[in-house]
């Protein structure tokens, strides 16, 4: 299940972004109005989660084309006492609003509460394709009907969101972002060291990996059936 989550403070958006990631979410971010309209539509996230304040394009008029285009959940993110805009977001189809400062716990139960709202699961489904199914709780992986095989937290993070994009190849950039949250810094190499990583759990020959290819100079896809496109 796929968060959209724009604020313009990256502090802010890489706990957010975490604490979603944490529970079990693929996330995706933007730091303005116009990527996140951009992002919205490439991605078709489950819920959109927009703060009020945003470069380019505000979050009131993110949300009034959000709702143009259809009824996925909005939450706002508002200031302390901002009535106006509170009562403003509302007006304009958002769905639900949070006040900061808020503590992580009150966000996933309030996400959890738009998602059950809306009709889809408040938890995310365990992911399955081809040869592979992730169990998010148990942090663990069956591939092809073998034994379990326990994945760290990274691992984890980095094969949830391939798997969810089975036969797609994802930019190393989109990767770290994902794995390390919105300040992670260019570092291909320690993508590429987590990626050897994986391989040496979920491939039969990791030195000729079958499902987790590299496409040289643009990024990785996971082959869920381990056979050639």
């Amino acid at each position: 299940m796929k968060i959209l989550i724009v604020d313009d403070d990256l502090e802010l958006l890489s706990l957010i972004s975490y604490a979603l990631r944490q529970a079990g979410y693929l996330t995706v971010e933007a730091s303005d109005g116009a990527v996140a309209l951009s992002t919205f539509e490439a991605e078709s996230p489950a819920l959109v989660i927009l703060d009020v304040n945003l470069p380019r394009l505000s979050g009131l008029e993110v949300c009034r084309r959000i709702r143009a285009a259809g009824a996925t959940p909005v939450m706002m993110l508002t200031v302390r006492g901002a009535e106006e805009d509170q009562v403003q977001a509302l007006d304009l189809g958002a769905d639900d609003y949070l006040t900061k400062p808020f503590s992580p716990r009150t966000l996933l139960a309030r996400v959890r509460a738009l998602l059950r709202r809306a009709g889809g699961a408040a938890r995310p489904a365990p992911l399955a394709a081809g040869d592979f199914s992730l169990d998010l709780e148990g942090q663990a992986v069956q591939v092809a009907g073998g034994a379990p095989v326990r994945l760290t937290r990274l691992e984890l993070r980095l094969l949830q969101l391939l798997l969810a994009n089975a036969g797609h190849t994802l930019s190393s950039e989109r990767l770290l972002r994902h794995v390390w949250g919105a300040r992670a810094s260019d570092d291909r190499q320690l993508l590429k060291q987590l990626v050897h990583r994986l391989r040496q759990k979920i491939e039969t020959d990791a030195a000729s990996p079958r499902y987790l290819v590299t496409l040289s100079g643009v990024g990785y896809a996971l082959r869920a059936d381990g056979r050639e496109e």
